[in-house]
């Protein structure tokens, strides 16, 4: 039996990057995955149609992190659909990158609506229907611990705010058997942080590895933290950048 059968799995941002990778782990270990996009509608469907031409379940639904309500309506429609919802695994995330002073509160609105309001509201719409066992499981950045340059206030600032949600919400949700954890990528080859830049070369320095993780680095490492092997982990980020921050 797979790891995930018969369980229901929720990926924010599950039709680019590092939610390719996830949405495809799940799937191929047996979860039936529902996967939302804000805008790439094309490429998120293409990732639903590959997992169920492999013999998985997935479907791509439109909902804008950005937009709570969007997003409310999306797991409310899933755990009409699906039931409840297992593991939610909140992904979407933006980068506002300008140096201080130069932000307006625009900037501030968008990426803290995403990268931090999307979060509590995905939570709260999933976790009071979410059985014994459930996954909660965000995914954050390395640069919560470590601001690695100039110009990422904004971004640190969000990122660090999940790990103050992961340890509460652990506290909350612990005496029901749920789980909630933070992942903190590093540098992953994905299409906002490509491998074969001036900055990465910078990043490979600055690595005990000195070299680029992957998508599928993360995603099993996220399938390790929904499985029952990792029932006694919760409240605490993981990070994963290959020594970055070492």
């Amino acid at each position: 039996m797979k790891r995930f059968e018969s369980k229901t799995a929720f990926v924010t941002g599950g039709g680019r990057g590092m939610g390719v990778a996830i949405s495809k782990r799940l799937a191929a270990e047996g979860a039936k995955v529902v996967l939302t996009y804000s805008k790439s509608a094309a490429q998120a469907e293409a990732v639903a149609v590959e997992i169920n031409a492999q013999g998985g379940y997935a479907r791509a639904v439109q909902a804008d992190s950005g937009d709570p309500a969007a997003l409310t309506a999306a797991i409310a429609g899933t755990i009409d659909l699906e039931g409840p919802i297992d593991i939610l695994v909140s992904n979407a995330g933006i980068y506002i990158g300008r140096a201080f002073g130069e932000h307006t509160l625009d900037d501030y609105e968008q990426l803290m609506g995403v990268n931090v309001r999307a979060v509590y509201a995905a939570a709260l719409a999933a976790a009071p229907q979410m059985p014994a066992g459930g996954r909660i499981i965000t995914i954050g950045s390395n640069m919560a611990d470590n601001a690695l340059g100039p110009q990422t206030t904004l971004y640190t600032m969000s990122k660090a705010a999940l790990t103050g949600f992961t340890r509460g919400l652990a506290r909350d949700l612990g005496s029901r058997d749920i789980t909630v954890n933070l992942v903190q990528p590093g540098p992953i080859n994905t299409d906002m942080n490509p491998s074969d830049t001036e900055l990465a070369d910078f990043l490979r320095s600055r690595m005990a590895l000195s070299e680029y993780g992957t998508g599928d680095d993360v995603a099993g490492l996220v399938a390790f933290l929904a499985s029952d092997e990792a029932r006694f982990i919760t409240g605490t980020a993981v990070t994963i950048d290959g020594g970055l921050n070492a």
